[in-house]
């Protein structure tokens, strides 16, 4: 079931520095000459940890190996290992990387790429402690004259961030909800399709068999310094969520790919195998990573006003209005997989329709009914195949856009969509979403405020490798066609 997590209050620390994210982000164009002097890397300095604090914590720790992670444009985690001889290399941003080898960075004339690591990601995996400890820092990618590279995910969620800076607001915080399913691995050690219990929907032990590995996964993330609000079986059988709490986009976005990582190196520790595909089960409710998002000015939730009937600021349905406008725009991003679509079908508790409710969950949008600092809009659709960097930048863009224009959403609708007619939901104003990845992408080609949020690199790259993965969807021969065919013709 895709339900809400709760998104407490908590004193607001920023480890960004804005001057250098202003520096740093100096307009779409990356290759501005202005920006060949800015060291990405400086930023981090100013922050949680400085060179020398790393420095020790690496030698008081037994680090052995220090894994330079990425993210490509599709969403999966790359890292470049080095020995710790090398970290001052690293710390000093001089280590360099094949670009071209990566899908959708760049050509092979253009393929030498330096990473940049941020000084506040630096963490040690506890899990690698037989032959030495393995350490990590999040980079941002640097092309050879130091000006961010337009078609690095992270880099390019700044870009969006300096233009909400530049309406007024400082932060734009996330609150993530990923949910995943644990399946079973054969003798070979490959993933089955048996899931490994027949819990539901916050059920206990013994129903909830995935209970242990849960608790380690919750275990290995608090450890590496993640403060977890809640863990519970999902409403599907070997189905799970775990909740963390909400923090600045970028930090936001790094944890939800730490998460992915921590959650697939525990499970296979237990003989499990953790998948983020959004439907993996026929018949079964799929897996969302619905994103609570709000933006602030300093402390001040700039989505509350305490005087309106719902609580909610003229900038908060501002910002509603134009992720509602653009939605279909930007579902090929949010739901990137020809599989995303299997889960955007009713009955599942999936949002497939375009609607508000601060009331119930069939909506695509739900304002849940905390308020003061913790006032957030909840976008469902987002599904955890999404690349969060490239979701988060364009639901922020979508959003700026409706305050810049100062859109009104329609009215909110507060029945169950499910058991409306489509005569009834087309009185009411409510459309569905894409159907399908094909139709997204073409949906996402006719959207400028979409298109911008992902800049050109990225959205043609990006563009060209999900008209790829359609073709060889729409060419494939399924099980389902032999099943129904072979023998009726």
């Amino acid at each position: 079931m895709e339900g809400a997590t709760t998104y407490r209050d908590a004193g607001l620390t920023k480890r960004v520095n804005y001057i250098c994210i202003l520096f740093l982000l100096l307009g779409e164009n990356t290759q501005t000459k202005q920006a060949k002097s800015i060291n990405l890397g400086e930023c981090g300095t100013l922050g949680k940890y400085t060179k020398d604090d790393i420095k020790r914590l690496v030698q008081e720790q037994e680090v052995k190996f220090i894994r330079l992670q990425f993210t490509d444009i599709l969403g999966t985690i790359k890292n470049v290992e080095i020995p710790v001889s090398q970290l001052d290399k690293a710390l000093d941003n001089k280590m360099m990387f094949d670009g071209s080898s990566i899908e959708g960075f760049v050509r092979i004339e253009e393929s030498d790429m330096y990473l940049f690591p941020d000084y506040d990601t630096f963490m040690v995996f506890p899990w690698t402690a037989e032959k030495g400890k393995v350490a990590r820092f999040i980079c941002d990618i640097a092309r050879p004259d130091g000006t961010p590279f337009a078609g690095d995910p992270r880099s390019n969620l700044k870009r969006v961030l300096k233009e909400m800076q530049e309406l007024g607001f400082t932060d734009f915080n996330l609150g993530p909800e990923p949910e995943f399913f644990l399946f079973k691995l054969d003798e070979k050690g490959e993933p089955t399709l048996e899931v490994n219990d027949h819990g539901g929907y916050f059920d206990l032990a013994p129903t909830d068999l995935g209970e242990n590995c849960r608790r380690d996964i919750v275990l290995e993330l608090e450890e590496m310094g993640f403060e977890i609000e809640a863990s519970h079986h999902e409403v599907a059988p070997g189905q799970h969520e775990i909740d963390f709490k909400y923090a600045d986009a970028v930090t936001a976005c790094d944890n939800i790919q730490t998460f992915k990582l921590v959650v697939k190196t525990i499970a296979r520790k237990h003989g499990l195998h953790a998948t983020f595909m959004p439907k993996p089960l026929f018949g079964e409710a799929g897996s969302g990573m619905h994103f609570n998002v709000s933006l602030f000015k300093g402390n001040e939730n700039a989505f509350y006003d305490e005087s309106t009937e719902l609580g909610l600021s003229d900038t908060a349905m501002h910002f509603m209005a134009g992720v509602l406008a653009h939605v279909k725009g930007f579902t090929a991003v949010v739901n990137p997989t020809v599989n995303s679509y299997k889960r955007l079908v009713p009955g599942y508790e999936a949002p497939c329709y375009v609607a508000w409710s601060a009331q119930n969950r069939s909506p695509l949008i739900r304002i849940p009914s905390s308020r003061g600092v913790s006032t957030r809009v909840e976008v469902r659709s987002v599904d955890p195949s999404a690349n969060p960097y490239l979701a988060m930048a364009v639901i922020l863009e979508a959003g700026l856009e409706g305050i810049r224009q100062g859109l009104t959403p329609p009215e909110a609708i507060n029945r169950n969509i499910y058991v409306m007619s489509d005569e009834e939901r087309a009185a009411n104003g409510i459309d569905n979403l894409p159907a399908s990845l094909d139709e997204a992408l073409k949906l996402l080609a006719a959207d400028e405020v979409a298109k911008a949020a992902l800049g050109e690199h990225i959205y043609e790259n990006f563009k060209e490798a999900k008209e790829i993965e359609c073709e060889m969807f729409r060419t494939q021969v399924h099980q389902w066609e032999r099943d129904m065919y072979m023998k009726m013709y």
